[in-house]
């Protein structure tokens, strides 16, 4: 089989593997390159943009030295693809969701209310077209090449200082969120503000805010949320996943080898597999990590989760038909087909176990 050929074959961590050896080189051009990201630490930082730095080197026989720079190191810690294509950085870490404002396509790649959940995202992004949409969006609309790299499940909901179970609990609460959810959560009835990651826990310690949301349950043991906020309301129905982006700065990206770029791409994938696999398996550990620090759960009424998934298909809808950015609408209508062809999925996949 040739290179090519398996390398775009890889599915699995083992194939990926593979495949990052078969391009690993020994010798060739020596790189050393920056990094910049949004995230002061934690998972993100941790198994996702050091993970990639880490195995970048390892793969290109230590050829690729990348130093990673926690938010606001090397730039705006919300603006990284613009730090990156202003060179401050030959490489970054972000959500693509940050840039919603600036351009609403960004969410359909980051996740968002109407979104489907992570195994389909994957499959989408890597079977059905999806990077190569993300590819073509961030260089055209920004002149940076793009992939994703890390990808969660679906996030906790809120971490509050009071039950939120129904459409009753949100009204009037005052949340801290970012992203498209930071409008659609008005329609619910929701006072929604966001902030630096920094200041999300005073906030919530003091009072000045209700309640946050921010990661998947294992991700949120790390900032402390639990400590002051003694309930958690799941499932995520704002973000039932969320893929996060490599931004490489065009110029560098041109000067690479052949190999080299596919070299980044696979090793980009296979951390993306890895994040959703080591993040699934802390996620399970970390719902009764916050039993035992006494923390209530709180399962979201039915009510709560139709109403929020309809809110983000009309949004999307309508910012569709409105065809006001350039991509919208062709990467929309790209999801809406993949959705549609797995709307039966769970059906014929999966088998009805009865729980003691």
């Amino acid at each position: 089989m040739k290179r090519r050929n398996f390398v775009n074959a890889t599915l699995g961590s083992a194939g990926l593997l593979a495949a990052a050896g078969a391009l690993a080189q020994t010798a060739g051009p020596s790189y050393s390159w920056k990094m910049a990201t949004g995230w002061a630490g934690g998972p993100i930082m941790d198994i996702g943009a050091k993970a990639f730095a880490e195995r970048m080197e390892f793969f290109s026989g230590g050829r690729f030295k990348i130093q990673t720079f926690p938010g606001g190191g090397l730039g705006n810690a919300l603006k990284v693809p613009d730090t990156v294509k202003n060179g401050l950085a030959e490489c970054g870490h972000t959500w693509m969701g940050y840039d919603w404002g600036k351009d609403p396509t960004t969410v359909l790649f980051g996740g968002y209310a109407g979104t489907f959940d992570t195994e389909r995202m994957l499959h989408w992004l890597y079977e059905s077209g999806g990077a190569d949409l993300q590819r073509q969006f961030r260089e055209d609309t920004d002149g940076v090449i793009s992939m994703p790299l890390f990808i969660r499940t679906a996030e906790v909901f809120l971490h509050s200082r009071k039950p939120v179970k129904s459409l009753a609990d949100l009204k009037g609460l005052k949340l801290r969120t970012a992203g498209a959810w930071l409008e659609m959560s008005k329609d619910l009835g929701a006072a929604p503000v966001t902030t630096a990651a920094g200041d999300v826990f005073p906030m919530l310690e003091r009072g000045a805010i209700d309640a946050t949301e921010w990661g998947t349950p294992w991700e949120n043991v790390s900032p402390g949320f639990y400590k002051v906020a003694k309930y958690l309301s799941y499932p995520g129905v704002h973000q039932p996943t969320a893929p996060f982006e490599l931004v490489i700065n065009k110029d560098v990206w041109a000067k690479l080898s052949p190999n080299d770029k596919k070299l980044i791409e696979v090793v980009a994938k296979m951390v993306t597999m890895e994040t959703y696999l080591r993040i699934g398996a802390e996620d399970a550990k970390a719902m009764e990590f916050y039993k035992k620090q006494g923390v209530t759960l709180v399962h979201l009424d039915d009510e709560v989760q139709y109403t929020a998934r309809k809110i983000g298909l009309d949004w999307a809808e309508a910012t569709a038909k409105e065809n006001k950015h350039k991509w919208f609408a062709r990467v929309h209508k790209s999801q809406v087909e993949f959705d549609a062809a797995w709307k039966d999925a769970d059906d014929w996949r999966k088998v009805k176990v009865k729980r003691a």
